[in-house]
């Protein structure tokens, strides 16, 4: 058990009772605090009282849909540094773009194996939960000196970025993307390269997570979002 899971509050959203109690019980089991939620408003008022590190969040919610939820989580600074996973019978790759476009950390489709789930959990703790608990703000994706490239200005300590110096907001994988191309400046940064350093664990590499997230990482750069160039069958790399 390892000490972010001792300390991290993962919050259970879905209609389902059987499988909240299932999640719940093997979560506790794994050493994390959990609490429940049965639809999306009671999701956002346990996200407003108890303020969760993690939520396992279904689609399909008898009232406000789960893409909503991970919508106001997203677009609030209060809340966007919450990790959003994202489960769902809703496997198809139009559905896990679209959870990826507002910014979800991860995509599981049911069924799922809960020792998977609770790997990625790990993973995703160790990647973003323990950075926001050490900073107290919103986790950088990586410590160190301010970056600039071009009309771009990141600083990792602050979870900033700006282009021509208006700020912009990104969301954490997107951040963590973006600093990683930085770091690389002028290089190619491979496929392999990206998910491993930047996701932190296996991703089907016939998906089209990586291009969702650099399509809307270029989209909120605006026009310098065209320092991002597609290098084909390779990967990405930001010109200097």
């Amino acid at each position: 058990m390892s000490v972010e899971s001792r300390e991290t509050l993962v919050l259970i959203v879905d209609d389902e009772r059987d499988l909240r109690a299932l999640l719940d019980f093997n979560l506790r089991l794994a050493g994390y605090r959990t609490a429940q939620a049965a639809t999306g408003a009671e999701a956002l008022a346990r996200v407003e009282s108890e303020r969760p590190d993690v939520i396992l969040l279904d689609l399909n919610l008898p009232d406000v849909s789960g893409t909503e939820v991970c919508r106001q989580l997203k677009s609030s600074p209060a809340t966007r540094h919450i990790v959003v996973m994202m489960l769902t019978a809703r496997g198809g790759e139009a559905d896990r773009i679209a959870g990826f476009e507002l910014g979800a950390e991860d995509y599981i489709a049911k069924p799922f194996s809960v020792r998977e789930l609770i790997l990625r959990l790990d993973v995703a703790c160790r990647r973003f939960v323990a950075g926001h608990r050490a900073n107290g703000a919103s986790p950088p994706a990586t410590k160190g000196k301010l970056r600039r490239s071009g009309p771009i200005e990141l600083d990792p300590d602050a979870f900033l970025v700006r282009v021509d110096g208006a700020e912009v907001r990104l969301a954490l994988l997107e951040f963590r993307l973006l600093a990683f191309l930085m770091d690389a400046e002028g290089k190619v940064r491979t496929r392999d390269e990206l998910l491993k350093h930047v996701w932190g664990y296996p991703v089907d590499r016939d998906s089209r997570t990586i291009e969702t997230h650099v399509k809307r990482l270029r989209a909120k750069l605006g026009h310098a979002g065209d320092l991002i160039e597609t290098v084909r069958s390779v990967g990405y790399r930001l010109r200097s």
